[in-house]
């Protein structure tokens, strides 16, 4: 059993938790945890069995807690992820994994130099739909791959408070991209391969605190084009698809398929089981750390979609757009 610290004890800290505390078989149980608000997380904490710490090194030097989970806010993730290396602590870091290329390639030269597993919490990467999705890739027969669609939006910006680490724009580039829009770029590296260029506009239409509206246009190294939108105050709604010259696949929500082959061909349309993607995640961290399968998740690929995720950042601030003549 691998002893964890949460830290970080918010809503999402929280999740993580609920997903693996007190269930059998997942191989991880959180024993400490930290978190910039203390007094909101006792009760939690007392409930879930959690040793409540103030701050991060008295869990770092505490050789009985096998691993940290990083659910804290974005910028903190490289410096928190060399600390925990540098301790011979396991890390699993909530998403985005860091704000820069260059803190993510040194947070993972940390974990690799004391050989600690890393892992990233791109869930959607163990639905069964997505597998599927790369199956069929794989098997050829979508013919060659044109073009990816992705969006990944919600109104989740319409709870941010002026002052909240959300609801600041350092914290929050992009608007979406940060909680929602990261995941749907990494699913786009797992299925189709690295980015080659983007362009972005990004821009607040609503909101008064970060941008709610940004959409991308990029080239992928294979050479098909991706077109790729999160939006932060809007209905929550997933899609991503995949264009081949001899047929399609979309990925539609979290469970469900859609398959066509060129006209006069195969076409289906399959529903798989809910799964909790969080568990799953915690579950594939501890048995990596276990000595088990490698987590699904190569940290070359970790490193690439921050790397994709600041370009964004340039591009969008660039302006690069041409006006339409009149």
């Amino acid at each position: 059993m691998l002893d964890a610290a949460i830290i970080g004890m918010g809503r999402w800290g929280r999740t993580l938790v609920d997903s693996v505390q007190g269930k059998n078989g997942s191989g991880i149980r959180f024993v400490a945890g930290c978190t910039g608000t203390p007094d909101k997380a006792r009760g939690y904490a007392a409930e879930k069995g959690i040793t409540l710490h103030d701050g991060l090194e008295p869990i770092l030097a505490d050789r009985s807690i096998g691993a940290i989970v990083l659910a804290t806010p974005h910028a903190q993730h490289a410096e928190q992820v060399i600390a925990a290396a540098a301790a011979g602590k396991h890390v699993f870091v909530e998403k985005p994994f860091t704000l820069t290329q260059a803190s993510a390639q040194a947070a993972v030269d940390a974990c690799r130099k004391a050989g600690v597993v890393m892992a990233l919490g791109h869930n959607r990467r163990f639905l069964p739909a997505v597998a599927e999705m790369k199956s069929i890739l794989a098997s050829g027969k979508l013919g060659t791959l044109l073009h990816v669609e992705g969006q990944f939006s919600g109104p989740g910006g319409f709870t941010f408070q002026p002052g909240g680490w959300r609801a600041d724009r350092a914290e929050s580039p992009l608007g979406g991209m940060g909680g929602m829009g990261i995941h749907m770029i990494d699913l786009i590296i797992s299925l189709a391969g690295r980015f080659q260029d983007v362009r972005v506009l990004s821009k607040a239409r609503v909101l008064d605190t970060i941008d709610d509206t940004t959409a991308m246009l990029a080239t992928l190294e294979s050479g098909a084009t991706c077109t790729f939108a999160t939006l932060g105050a809007a209905t929550r709604y997933w899609r991503c698809a995949l264009f081949g010259s001899d047929g399609l696949v979309e990925l539609r929500g979290h469970e469900q398929l859609f398959f066509r082959a060129r006209e006069g061909g195969e076409e289906w349309t399959r529903d798989y089981p809910v799964t909790d993607i969080e568990r799953a995640e915690l579950e594939a961290f501890a048995a990596a750390v276990a000595g088990g399968p490698e987590y699904p998740l190569p940290l070359d690929e970790a490193i690439h979609g921050v790397a994709v995720f600041e370009t964004m950042i340039g591009a969008a601030a660039s302006g690069s757009a041409y006006a339409v003549p009149a």
